[in-house]
């Protein structure tokens, strides 16, 4: 295994030139100390887990000390920030160190967020707090748990380096590995500032890296905005069906490569509602949660203006039509699995969408609802009942089961089939807020960060029987009704 000093850095994004990038080293952040460290994503980059055993690894984790091969430096981009363009923004607390090539020939970017000031931190402090990194981190991996493209978090390092926010918290560094962490802002900087060299000279470093095969191609920019289209749509799709929201889907947080990044005000919903709004920072709800898949379009619609000097504005029409035909069969195939159907049919989705319009109507929590089904009862004379009690309205549940239990019938397999097969699709664990509150108070009020790790195990399987962790399971206690999450976090 590599140690800390071979790590194996190429570095293709600081081959390109000056104006897409600055230079700069990290800024020392006091005596640090290890909060959580992630084996499985040291994995990635081939990173040996006694490495921790270093009473250097905090330095070299915080950008004290520079790991061997790197090339740091913060990425310029600009955004559409709750719809309003903002024509500089960049990495305002981010480095990014390089890329890691792996021994299977993988690249990753390895990027400490909270690094310090930057040319792009706006009068910021360049740095990120302990409890938005727990966040994070932990997110980034209970999302890779679900199966949902994301980025990776490798660990995070604090320090009792004081930060002001909405109140005296204390400094953190989170280490978050990436294939890329190009976004559609970085696109968008250069054409409105009418550089559209740059546009296209990224353009080619982006297909070059991660649509090889599409270099030779006389139409590569069309199939590369296809290909953005088609990763964005099945992402949106993989939200929805998790009932995650993101938050904040401002252009420069969207992922050229379609993974769920820039973790801020994220939330699992619990009682499904599909006006649900996570961010507290948000009170028009632009992002809420049944606002996702639209956004997802007006922001591809961002880039497509981005990167209309390379392709024409019907080709780039034709490709934008297709987003919502892709996303509805993502979406469909995956809701469908929820339910045990092993087969599409016509009126799949008035049955997914009366199910959840019972559940909206009677308040019932998203992830453990669908839990739940995989106990259904298909026979005729089955009445449900531990699945009936969860909802007020019994006769409209009734009536919902009955239809459900015709569909089962056209496509029959044995209820034990069918919940195993949806077992492995619903979890039992999500990263729910008040799980994430625990484990930051205890991190910030003891100096224990046990139930980081706690959480990182659990949500690392979310769909496996946990007995000694049934109790991370249950909905959500009053208290968690008062957390609120904004930009800030």
């Amino acid at each position: 295994m590599n140690k800390l000093d071979r790590l194996n850095f190429e570095n293709t994004f600081a081959r390109l030139p000056d104006s897409f990038h600055s230079r700069l080293n990290p800024t020392p952040l006091p005596d640090p100390y290890l909060v959580s460290f992630n084996a499985e994503a040291a994995r990635l980059i081939d990173l040996d887990s006694e490495e921790i055993s270093r009473s250097d690894f905090a330095g070299y984790f915080t950008g004290n000390y520079l790991l061997p091969g790197s090339e740091p430096l913060s990425m310029l981009y600009a955004g559409h920030q709750f719809g309003h363009f903002v024509p500089q923004l960049g990495d305002g607390r981010a480095i990014l160190l390089g890329e890691v090539r792996n021994r299977g020939g993988e690249l990753w970017d390895v990027q400490l967020k909270g690094a310090g000031i930057t040319p792009y931190s706006r009068q910021g402090d360049g740095r990120a707090v302990l409890r938005s990194s727990i966040r994070e981190y932990l997110c980034s991996e209970a999302m890779h748990g679900l199966g949902i493209p994301t980025s990776r978090a490798l660990c995070i390092v604090g320090s009792d380096e004081e930060v002001y926010r909405e109140s005296i918290e204390t400094a953190a560094v989170l280490t978050r590995l990436s294939p890329s962490h190009v976004r559609f802002g970085s696109f968008e900087v250069f054409y409105h500032r009418g550089q559209h060299e740059q546009v296209a000279t990224l353009a080619d470093y982006v297909i070059a890296r991660h649509f090889p095969h599409l270099v030779d191609d006389a139409d590569r920019y069309q199939l590369f905005f296809h290909e953005v289209t088609l990763r964005t749509a099945r992402l949106m799709a993989h939200w929805q069906a998790a009932g995650f929201s993101h938050g904040v889907m401002n252009t420069d947080n969207m992922s050229i490569l379609g993974l769920t990044f820039d973790y801020g005000p994220f939330g699992f919903m619990e009682r499904y509602d599909p006006g649900y709004i996570c961010n507290h920072s948000d009170p028009r709800g632009r992002y809420a949660y049944d606002q996702q898949p639209q956004i997802g379009l007006w922001n591809l619609a961002c880039l497509a203006q981005a990167l209309s000097p390379l392709i024409p504005a019907e080709q780039a029409r034709d490709v934008l039509d297709g987003y919502a035909q892709a996303y509805h069969r993502h979406y469909a195939e995956l809701m469908g699995a929820k339910l045990g159907l092993i087969n599409a049919a016509r009126d799949d989705i008035h049955l997914i969408g009366s199910l959840l319009a019972l559940m909206h109507a009677n308040r019932i929590d998203y992830t453990n609802l669908f839990r739940s089904l995989g106990d259904f009862n298909s026979s005729a004379d089955a009445t449900n009942e531990k699945l009936r009690g969860q909802f007020i309205d019994r006769a409209a549940f009734d009536a919902w089961a009955a239809a459900y239990r015709a569909r089962l019938q056209q496509a029959p397999v044995t209820d034990s089939e069918r919940k195993t097969r949806m077992a492995a699709v619903n979890p039992k664990y999500i990263l729910r807020n008040y799980l994430a509150q625990n484990a930051i108070e205890k991190a910030e009020k003891q100096h224990d960060f046990s139930e980081i790790d706690r959480l990182l195990k659990l949500l690392a399987h979310p769909f496996d029987e946990q007995p000694e962790m049934e109790s991370y399971a249950a909905a959500p206690p009053d208290w968690a009704q008062q957390i609120e999450v904004s930009c800030s976090s």
